[in-house]
């Protein structure tokens, strides 16, 4: 889990992620194309996501296509960011029951006059 952080922490891959969502099982020379890195950059930023598993890749004929792995993403959702939200969600609810329930109208009358005479 450690290498889906450290893929995720850089601006730049997840940029190639982003690209790889849009547009699924592009070619380096896509990627390239749609980056403002060498094509050498965006070789290194790939190899550290496919070691990290958040991309896949599958030779067809002399092209190698890059495809994105959703599946770490969601365990770390899973182990992480629904684990710290449960509780929080739960409440929430909980309270805005509450509020629907204890609802009270309130009035305000206004009287013109002046302290005097009050």
């Amino acid at each position: 889990m450690d290498t889906v952080f450290k893929a995720l922490a850089d601006p730049t891959r997840r940029g190639l992620l982003d690209q790889l969502f849009k547009k699924d099982g592009q070619t380096l020379s896509d990627l390239v194309r749609r980056s403002s890195m060498t094509r050498f950059g965006v070789m290194k930023h790939l190899r550290v996501l496919e070691e990290a598993g958040l991309v896949t890749t599958q030779r067809r004929g002399r092209e190698k296509l890059h495809f994105l792995n959703p599946v770490p993403i969601r365990l770390i959702h899973d182990r992480w960011i629904d684990k710290y939200t449960e509780p929080w969600a739960a409440t929430l609810t909980g309270l805005k029951k509450e509020l629907e329930e204890t609802m009270e109208k309130v009035f305000e009358i206004y009287i013109k006059t002046t302290p005097e005479r009050l």
